[in-house]
């Protein structure tokens, strides 16, 4: 460890006593332009040797998640799905080993129907509180982001619900989680609700470097209803353009409960919906470097027989013109 990331790592944690993932962080010296970025999951990215504001310490594999929906169930109040992209889920910090946490700081709570409604998911969990205040969009707003929320209500769509309820839930349930995101890290004047709008710009910068219905439709998958794909088809195309092999999800039913895979042992759902992009990161999250690295875990949740995943086009009054 360099001498100035070592004084500056002793001063974070020798000054001031707040509230964040980290207890007596201070709201001093995080200057993360004086440090060398730190890769996440690796030796060195331990709280005690690095500022935890300028390298990601807690949550150090990074999924960039994206949706394929056909619909989005509130067409009628003008929330359409983009033309020819995938939308936004989310950034989520795993731990590691590939496991994760979740509602990190109850206190930034803005999700109006918490899942799961504990922080571990299970009945011995802290409750998390239903978050009955103002859209998450109105802190948006504050800040005067009207391009920026004009972009996510193009790309950032929720499914039956307002695309905001999505948002809200993306921050409280995953941005918490982010060292880099306490709010101790924007130092002594922090402005209330200045690190949502941070994730969400930090989100999308990500995402906008993930192209994946362009990615698909090179490799020759294109949404169809006529037509079904090989989940291996799938991978190569996108192992091709991001280097390593993301996370494929499928939903709706099982092969082996349809026409097509009666008697077959292969229980993987068979409509696609879901893509898991995973890294490790250079620095805080928010500078936007990052390794790609394979999918840790299950690779995928669709079938893997020949042509058994569904790419179905969008339901065509769902798009927006």
């Amino acid at each position: 460890m360099s001498t100035m990331r070592g004084v500056l790592a002793l001063a974070v944690f020798s000054q001031g006593v707040l509230g964040g993932l980290y207890p007596g962080l201070s709201t001093a010296n995080h200057t993360c332009s004086l440090v060398e970025p730190v890769l996440s999951c690796s030796s060195c990215a331990q709280p005690g040797l690095v500022d935890t504001c300028c390298a990601e310490t807690y949550g150090g594999l990074i999924l960039q998640t994206q949706f394929w929906n056909t619909y989005t169930g509130l067409e009628s109040t003008g929330q359409l799905l983009p033309k020819d992209s995938w939308t936004i889920h989310g950034l989520w910090p795993d731990f590691c080993n590939g496991s994760y946490t979740q509602y990190c700081d109850l206190k930034r709570q803005y999700d109006p129907f918490p899942s799961p409604n504990t922080t571990t998911g299970t009945a011995d969990g802290t409750p998390v509180p239903a978050w009955t205040g103002a859209p998450i969009s109105d802190f948006i707003k504050k800040f005067a982001k009207y391009d920026l929320l004009a972009f996510m209500n193009k790309y950032w769509l929720g499914l039956n619900q307002p695309s905001w309820v999505l948002w809200a839930h993306e921050f409280s349930k995953h941005a918490t989680c982010f060292s880099s995101f306490d709010t101790e890290c924007y130092g002594p004047a922090y402005a209330e609700h200045s690190e949502v709008t941070d994730f969400f710009e930090t989100v999308i910068s990500y995402y906008q470097a993930l192209p994946t219905w362009k990615w698909l439709a090179e490799g020759g998958v294109k949404p169809s209803n006529r037509t079904a794909y090989s989940v291996s088809q799938i991978q190569g195309a996108l192992k091709h353009k991001f280097g390593k092999l993301p996370y494929i999800g499928c939903s709706g039913p099982k092969f082996n409960e349809t026409a097509a895979g009666k008697g077959s042992l292969d229980n993987g759902y068979t409509v696609l919906s879901e893509m898991w992009y995973y890294y490790h990161v250079r620095g805080r999250v928010q500078r936007v470097d990052g390794v790609p690295v394979d999918v840790s875990g299950k690779a995928t949740s669709c079938a893997t027989s020949k042509g058994a995943v569904w790419y179905y086009e969008r339901t065509p009054h769902s798009v927006a013109r």
